[in-house]
């Protein structure tokens, strides 16, 4: 059946997590490729979006081919997120919106958005409500993490709101904004979130390297499907065996260095045609190498060659030199991108004296793409 969002049925009920300089459209393209799901672009501020920032409008381009198209929005006032999903729903620029309440990277924090935001209880309500009385038709749905650190944790109470104000669906990233990306996710928050919000569909994420990660979070959680980040990163066939394990079927995607070869050059042109410049997107490129290259024995001077290459031709005559028939290598699915915990979470002076603030911050966070 699925996961119902609003009016759009997602099966296999796998989303694409909205990834700063990752998610744009080609990448997006290469994993809608591969499988069936609801597949969300970078992050998007509200300020900038509603400001017709040209560059934040270039990263919500969607391909005629995408749909449901997906846009993930931060924001700290509840008016100008009210204005830019307003827009969203009139301009007809997607057709869902996910509200950003789980990113940990200090240029966020420290201004009071991402991870930080439900710690302000009657701000977070604020913010849904604008949200979801602006998005006329379209779902609108939240992610977030279990709080600040273990001893400001949020989600539950965050996740309440958002059934009592209308939210469509909610994912839990399952660490804290202090775990960043190192530790181990605490699925049982996920099982925990579940039984809190029955009424909505509730999707677990955090340390999903596989597919049969995925079954057996929905397993051991009872939550209604995943959202995948870090592990499609140099594998976008990892949602061919999401839809595989979903559907119940054993067959798993193992490419050869050579197949992958050809994915790594589609996606270098891809992001040609997205940004126009073939340097700029030859450069942007670069740090997918390592993901795509992850266990296969390739020698140092190529993997350098490859992660310095200044053309797409110069990228193409290093992928030939690849050994092509060369098996995918066992042992892969282990973590990937980066990881480590923040030694504190950088917040506004005094943003812990009251939860209950309804007070936005004065400096929002305006660029686009985290």
């Amino acid at each position: 059946m699925g996961v119902k969002i609003g009016p759009i049925g997602v099966w296999p009920p796998v989303v694409l997590a909205p990834m700063a300089g990752i998610t744009n459209a080609p990448f997006r393209m290469l994993c809608r490729e591969q499988g069936a799901g609801l597949f969300v672009c970078e992050m998007i501020t509200t300020r900038a979006l509603v400001e017709r920032n040209p560059k934040t409008f270039r990263m919500i381009r969607f391909a005629e081919s995408e749909r449901p198209r997906s846009i993930q929005l931060y924001g700290v006032d509840p008016d100008i997120v009210g204005r830019a999903v307003k827009m969203i729903a009139e301009e007809d620029l997607a057709d869902h919106v996910d509200l950003n309440f789980g990113c940990p990277v200090p240029k966020v924090t420290r201004r009071g958005g991402g991870s930080a935001l439900p710690y302000k209880r009657n701000l977070l309500r604020r913010i849904l409500r604008q949200a979801v009385a602006n998005a006329g038709p379209l779902p609108v749905t939240m992610k977030m993490r279990k709080g600040i650190d273990d001893d400001h944790l949020t989600y539950l109470d965050a996740g309440r709101i958002a059934v009592e104000e209308g939210v469509a669906a909610i994912a839990l990233h399952a660490r804290t904004a202090k775990q960043h990306y190192g530790g181990v996710a605490d699925w049982e928050a996920i099982a925990r979130l579940k039984e809190a919000v029955p009424e909505v569909p509730v999707l677990g994420n955090g340390d999903i390297w596989s597919a049969d990660d995925a079954l057996r979070m929905v397993a051991r959680t009872g939550c209604d499907g995943v959202v995948v980040g870090r592990g499609c990163l140099g594998r976008p066939w990892l949602f061919r065996d999401l839809e595989n394990a979903f559907n119940g079927g054993p067959e798993r995607v193992r490419p050869t260095l050579g197949e992958v070869a050809e994915v790594m050059a589609r996606h270098a042109e891809g992001l040609t045609e997205c940004f126009d410049i073939e340097r700029y997107a030859v450069a942007d490129f670069r740090k997918h190498v390592g993901w795509y290259l992850k266990g296969f024995t390739v020698g140092s001077e190529l993997r350098r060659e490859l992660a310095t290459a200044e053309s797409l031709d110069g990228l193409r005559e290093g992928l030939a030199k690849l050994e092509h028939d060369q098996p995918w290598p066992p042992n892969t699915d282990t973590p990937r991108g980066k990881s480590g915990e923040r030694a504190k979470v950088l917040l506004p002076d005094g943003w812990l004296d009251d939860p209950w603030d309804t007070q936005a911050p004065d400096d929002e966070f305006e660029m686009s793409g985290g």
